[in-house]
Order: C-alpha cells, then sequence, then structure tokens
C-alpha cells in the first residue's frame, strides 16, 4: 500500500507541478504526517524533492526532473485510471498489455529504492484469475467494448440472451459497470427504443458503425446502475419466489452469502438454509455448481432433478471406456 501511494505522490506532484501536503493527503486519503514520512523517504532514495513555504508555497520537483508522466499517452493515463477505480482487464485483452506497457514506462523512472519494491512484489505475488472447476467467461470483445464507451462510438452487437436466442440491435453505449468481475453495459438500445443493461460475456460479436452519439446530460451511470439493481432485487423477491431447503457442511457456509436467505437452521454439524432461486429453470443451472457441497433437501421436483444428473454421471462413469 505504500509503495502505491508514494508513486501516487510522484505521479501528482509531477501532474501538478506544485502542490501542497494537505492537498495530498486529501486525494490519497491519509494523514499529512503521512505523506511528509513518504516524502522523507522518497528523498533519501534520491528523488531530488523540495519545498515552498508560504500561500504559494508546496512540494515539488528541482527543475529539471521528471518521473516519466509526460512520456505517458493519453491511452496510457486512461489504462491507469481504469485499474485504479476497479476496472481489471482480462489477461489476455489489449488493454493488459497495454497497461502493463504503462507500469514498464513508470518503472524506468523511478528510484532503485522503488524498483527494488516493485521486483519484490512481483516474486511474492500472484494473482490467480480462474476458477477452481468450469471455465472462466472470456470478455472476448471488451477493448471494443471499452473504446466505443470512451469515444461515443455506436455499436452493432449480437446479444446472447438467457435461454441461448441470439439477437442483434444497434446500441449506443453509455457505460460500463463491473460488478464482481461481471462485467455489464449499459446502452441505449435503438431496437427497444430505451436504455438496457447488456451482461458483456453474452456479447458473442460486435463492430463499430460509423456514427457517433451524445449521452444525454442528464444520465449519469451510477444512478441507473443503483435504480437498476433495486428495481431488479425488488422484482424478484416480490414476484419470483423458489425456495428451496439446502444442507450445508458449516466450514462452507459462504456459499450462503450467494443467495437471499429466508430462513437459518443450524445443529452440530450442519446448516439447514431456506434460499430463494426464484425459478425453477434458474435453480436446475445453480445448484449444479454448488452440489459438491451441499444436499437439495426440497422441492422434490429439484431434488430429484439433481439425483437424476448424479446418476447420469454414475452411469457414465460405471460404463466401459
Amino acid at each position: 500500500m505504500r509503495l502505491h501511494r508514494m508513486i501516487s505522490i510522484l505521479l501528482l506532484i509531477e501532474s501538478k507541478g506544485k502542490v501542497k501536503a494537505k492537498e495530498l493527503a486529501l486525494e490519497l486519503e491519509t494523514s499529512v504526517r503521512t505523506i511528509y514520512r513518504d516524502i522523507d523517504a522518497l528523498c533519501e532514495a534520491g528523488i531530488p524533492l523540495t519545498a515552498d513555504s508560504g500561500p504559494n508555497g508546496g512540494l515539488h520537483f528541482m527543475e529539471g526532473y521528471d518521473v516519466g508522466i509526460k512520456k505517458l499517452q493519453g491511452e496510457d493515463i486512461i489504462n491507469l485510471y481504469l485499474n485504479g477505480i476497479g476496472i481489471k482487464a482480462d489477461r489476455q485483452s489489449d488493454m493488459a498489455m497495454k497497461l502493463n506497457n504503462v507500469l514498464l514506462k513508470l518503472e524506468k523512472n523511478v528510484s532503485r529504492q522503488l524498483c527494488d519494491d516493485i521486483n519484490t512484489i512481483k516474486r511474492r505475488f500472484y494473482v490467480e484469475d480462474t476458477p477452481w472447476w468450469g471455465e472462466i467467461h472470456r470478455l472476448q470483445n471488451i477493448d471494443m467494448l471499452i473504446q466505443s464507451v470512451c469515444r461515443s462510438r455506436k455499436l452493432r452487437i449480437a446479444y446472447k440472451k438467457h435461454k441461448g436466442e441470439l439477437s442483434f440491435r444497434n446500441i449506443r453505449p453509455y457505460g460500463i459497470v463491473v460488478k464482481e468481475m461481471n462485467w455489464y453495459m449499459i446502452a441505449y438500445c435503438e431496437k427497444s427504443n430505451d436504455i438496457r443493461m447488456f451482461k458483456c460475456d453474452r456479447i458473442i460479436k460486435c463492430e463499430y458503425l460509423d456514427e457517433n452519439f451524445i449521452i444525454p446530460e442528464d444520465f449519469f451511470i451510477d444512478e441507473f446502475w443503483k435504480m437498476s439493481s433495486e428495481a431488479f432485487i425488488n422484482q424478484c423477491s416480490q414476484s419470483e419466489k423458489y425456495p428451496v431447503v439446502i444442507r450445508i457442511v458449516k466450514n462452507r457456509a459462504d456459499i450462503l452469502k450467494s443467495f437471499e436467505t429466508y430462513k437459518i437452521e443450524e445443529t452440530e454439524n450442519y446448516i439447514d438454509a431456506t434460499i430463494n432461486m426464484f425459478k425453477y429453470e434458474f435453480a436446475v443451472n445453480d445448484v449444479i455448481r454448488i452440489i459438491g457441497y451441499v444436499e437439495i433437501i426440497s422441492p422434490e421436483e429439484l431434488r430429484s432433478y439433481v439425483k437424476g444428473e448424479l446418476c447420469n454421471i454414475i452411469r457414465k462413469y460405471n460404463s466401459s471406456v
């Protein structure tokens, strides 16, 4: 965390030219005392920082010094910002490769001490973004989707609905929301003549249209997302109820976080929980994902479905190869 903050201090000072310690503390959500400690560490590492007192004073680099931010392209800054607010790109995407190039540019312009810290992080931290079981949903068109949002460019998409039906439509991409690694495109759909939400991993194909658009001044993506998600939850809670009783071993109680839970009863070793899976059609997909950790107690139709699927698996493994 300290390393990221120190790099942020360097970039902020270079981008603004001169900045007060109090402004840095507010920007980085820390104390002025912490900022001064970081400044001392940077000076000890050989970064030529100095401070001027008075109303127009502040922290700045000695004349002629820079950390490399001026060498970054506009798209470099955008990718850094997206990553900073939590938009994590697929490792195989063009966005991820560009972000890595930005970090390499910055590494060339920081002190030896910071380079040593960065190399330590590379050796001691690793992020695995694939699930233990099943396939990861690759966002094959994510670079084009991001560019269409940034440049207000219309798209022609092929969208795969929940039941597999393919739909073609022209959209005006207003923005992207990322929730728990699921990407959603918020766009005006010309087919339905309304603002709609599209799950990005269901956008099978897309192409640029030779036309730009203007987002309405009264549209704010955070407000739209909050209203839409609240409406969806309320609608599901009121009109779609499919209570399922599951039995879970206590050390896998984390499974309940993914469901709307009505009732919980605990025994010495197990938890019996009543959860809402909204519809039978949704439930048959969800239970297969968790069947290795739970037992379906009711309803009987869902329990019978699971028994049938497990019997099919057993028959496959009992048959000769």
